[in-house]
C-alpha cells in the first residue's frame, strides 16, 4: 500500500500541509505512523478523496465536451510565428503548451493574463510512477 508524506499529499492535492492535518482530523483522510516515523496518509484514501473533492467542484467550462481533461489557467505566453502560434497556460502547478494556428489564437483574444481553459483528449496517454517506498 502506497504512503505519501503529509507535504507530498498537499502538494498533490494544492493545499498546505495544516489543511492536509486538518483533514486527518476530521477523517477525510486516513494517516498512519509506524513507531517512532512521520505521520503518512494512505495512497488510497488520498485518491478517493481527490476524486470526492473533483466532483464537488463546479466545472470549470460552460461548454459540453466528449473530452473529460479540462485545465483551468491563465495564458502566460503567446508566441505568434506565422500561420502558428504557442500559447502557455499555467493551470495550477501544470504548465500546458498548445500549438494552434496564429489565426485561432486571434480569434480567441489569447493574450497573457487571459483566463483560458485546455481541453485534452489523448489516444495515447503515458503513465510513470516513482519507486515505491
Amino acid at each position: 500500500m502506497t504512503q505519501l508524506r503529509i507535504s507530498e499529499a498537499a502538494a498533490l492535492l494544492g493545499v498546505s500541509d495544516d489543511t492536509v492535518r486538518r483533514l486527518i482530523e476530521r477523517g477525510e483522510l486516513t494517516a498512519s505512523t509506524d513507531g517512532d516515523g512521520p505521520q503518512t496518509v494512505d495512497g488510497v484514501s488520498l485518491a478517493t478523496f481527490a476524486v470526492e473533492r473533483a466532483k464537488a467542484a463546479p466545472d470549470p467550462s460552460p461548454v459540453l465536451s466528449s473530452a473529460r481533461n479540462h485545465f483551468v489557467g491563465i495564458v502566460t505566453r503567446v508566441q505568434l510565428d506565422g500561420v502558428m502560434a504557442q500559447i502557455d497556460i499555467q493551470a495550477g502547478p501544470h504548465r500546458i503548451v498548445s500549438l494552434i494556428s496564429a489565426e485561432g489564437a486571434r480569434e480567441l483574444g489569447l493574450e497573457v493574463g487571459k483566463l483560458a481553459t485546455a481541453v485534452v483528449k489523448a489516444t495515447n496517454v503515458s503513465v510513470e510512477t516513482m519507486e515505491e517506498r
